[in-house]
């Protein structure tokens, strides 16, 4: 029987991702709960890894494409923190061992120069606030078994987050639509699936605007430094131990990921900064 508090919820989570064992979703338990039982979850979930030591580096948004909010009966992305712990830098040997059952998925990734506070912010004021963007591979990843997921888990799951590795920044530039960057992704030689930046709420610049002033509204500012991640630009990967998969972006260069056996903590750095 799952407690019915969201610490209760948050130590059963935090539980899954030390020990690699899926749970049943919350929600087969309680089917009313919503987004922001949810969110209060994720909330007590975020103090548990902080307390570890562990640092919130920036924000990623999921349910940024019109088919996964279908999918979720929703008409907004979701958003979870991104932990220091879990970047990695480009051609990284992922421990596969370390995740329950992950996906891969390419997007293309904002650092900020500049604050931004909402409420009002417009996609104009967000590119203005961009300091460098890169090319990223998010690993997805759920705490839930089977990835028997409705809306309320995965926000609680930290919005199904696993790990992310990073290309170089790039110096964004005003001129650049990033509407029109494509993505060919590989895994293991096979083009397996493309896409372009408009996949990602018709714009991934829209997608900083949007946290922005979602977080504005709860008078929380996006701060220079912090990461965006905006969300996939195609349909996740499964990743299977062994897998080599490549995403080779427009303008932003190719990045890989491996899935391989464990990595000596000092050799799995190196994340561009």
């Amino acid at each position: 029987m799952i407690a019915p508090d969201a610490r209760s919820r948050a130590e059963i989570l935090y539980e899954a991702r030390a020990t690699q064992q899926p749970v049943a979703p919350f929600t087969d338990d309680d089917p009313t709960l919503g987004a922001a039982e949810g969110y209060a979850v994720q909330r007590e979930l975020t103090a548990l890894l902080l307390a570890d030591g562990d640092s919130v580096v920036g924000y990623k948004a999921g349910l940024t494409s019109a088919p996964m909010q279908e999918m979720f009966g929703v008409d907004t992305p979701d958003f979870a923190p991104v932990f220091g712990s879990t970047l990695y830098a480009d051609g990284a040997v992922l421990d596969r061992g370390r995740f329950i059952a992950p996906k891969v998925e390419a997007e293309i990734v904002f650092r900020l120069a500049s604050p931004l506070t909402g409420p009002g912010v417009g996609v104009e004021q967000a590119r203005a606030a961009i300091g460098g963007v890169a090319a990223g591979l998010e690993i997805v990843d759920s705490r839930i078994v089977d990835w028997r997921i409705r809306l309320a888990d995965t926000i609680a799951d930290l919005a199904s987050n696993g790990a992310a590795v990073l290309g170089s920044w790039v110096e964004a530039t005003a001129g650049t639509d990033y509407r029109r960057v494509g993505v060919t992704f590989r895994c293991n030689g096979e083009v397996v699936a493309s896409g372009t930046g408009a996949a990602a709420l018709g714009d991934p610049v829209a997608v900083v605007a949007w946290l922005a002033n979602v977080f504005g509204e709860h008078g929380i500012t996006l701060e220079a430094g912090h990461l965006v991640m905006t969300g996939a630009l195609h349909a996740a990967v499964p990743l299977e131990h062994g897998d080599t998969c490549t995403a080779e972006f427009d303008r932003l260069g190719a990045i890989t990921v491996h899935a391989g056996q464990a990595v000596p903590p000092d050799e799995k750095r190196g994340i561009p900064r």
